[in-house]
């Protein structure tokens, strides 16, 4: 027990030294690069913090298993939408831009209707079966990729200045810094999320509650520390870039590529998790166009946590 306990503490403090590197070393990227610092949260913070659930999605998909790649990453993307992004806002409001609005926050809502409406053909359309298919699949990474150039395109040019008393950092030290950081957080992640089911179940802890609960959320722990540290350091954009980033990306690029190596199976997915994932997306939606347009404030923050414990509480009833 002894063990667990110093690995739970040494994961903890990976995953906020991490969080601390990637997000100073994410922004000096986007200073020198001269790209927003939504896009680089996007792309090399959304990317680099979803790294848990691509491996286990693509080794689930590779061995076969297509509920632990599907459920992996519906998971993920409502615990980023409802309880990480909540979290976020109501420590410290997010601003929301022109482009947030018009592009980015319905691009996140058209991905995910467009994987539950592939995923889910038999059950809403009477069509096929509920499986997500190689053609598909490949259709998913082509609108990757073509959503990854436009957002770099339309990001060049609008940096953000560095924060008062931020001192410039060289680019090679930012990038080293970004890629250590995601390192620390990937590693402090997994110290952290298995001793913690070690010192759970020596408790006495139900097998139930540590699935719900510290193995739900533990692949997307490196997006929590990530974005809570963005916000106390007035980065709500980083924040916000690194949510939509890892859920656009865990569809597209993760459940596409998996789709590939193996169709994978929709049986399981009922129809509340398909509409709490559904909700997800657009809480934040609604979120950029009611009460205060330009920003995710703590009232919103509230209901998106407020909707993510209606759903885990339903979830743990029906287990």
């Amino acid at each position: 027990m002894w063990l667990s306990c110093l690995l739970l503490v040494l994961g903890l403090a990976l995953v906020v030294g991490g969080a601390e590197f990637l997000v100073s070393g994410a922004s000096g990227i986007a200073r020198k690069a001269g790209i927003s610092e939504f896009v680089i949260g996007l792309t090399i913070v959304g990317m680099g913090t979803s790294a848990p659930e691509m491996v286990v999605s693509l080794v689930g998909a590779i061995e076969g298993n297509a509920d632990i790649a599907v459920g992996n990453v519906l998971g993920s993307n409502i615990f980023n939408s409802m309880f990480i992004l909540g979290i976020t806002a109501v420590l410290a409001p997010m601003a929301i831009t022109r482009t947030n609005r018009r592009t980015d926050i319905p691009v996140n809502i058209l991905v995910t209707a467009l994987l539950l409406a592939l995923g889910l053909k038999q059950t809403l359309f009477s069509l096929g079966s509920d499986e997500l298919g190689r053609i598909e699949g490949a259709a998913l990474l082509a609108l990757f990729v073509g959503y990854m150039v436009m957002s770099f395109v339309k990001g060049k040019g609008q940096q953000q200045e560095a924060a008062p008393g931020e001192k410039p950092v060289n680019t090679w030290l930012s990038i080293l810094m970004a890629v250590g950081g995601i390192a620390a957080l990937i590693i402090g992640g997994r110290f952290f999320v298995n001793s913690a089911v070690d010192l759970a179940k020596a408790l006495g802890v139900s097998d139930k509650f540590i699935a719900i609960t510290l193995l739900a959320g533990g692949t997307s722990l490196p997006e929590l520390a990530t974005c809570v540290v963005a916000a106390a350091r007035k980065k709500g954009q980083l924040a916000l870039g690194n949510i939509i980033g890892s859920n656009i990306f865990n569809i597209l690029l993760i459940l596409g590529g998996s789709a590939i190596i193996t169709p994978l199976s929709f049986a399981d997915i009922n129809l509340v998790d398909a509409g709490a994932l559904m909700l997800s997306a657009l809480l934040i939606f609604t979120s950029a166009f009611i009460g205060r347009k330009n920003e995710i404030d703590r009232v919103d923050g509230a209901l998106m946590l407020a909707a993510g414990i209606a759903y885990y509480t339903w979830l743990f009833i029906r287990l």
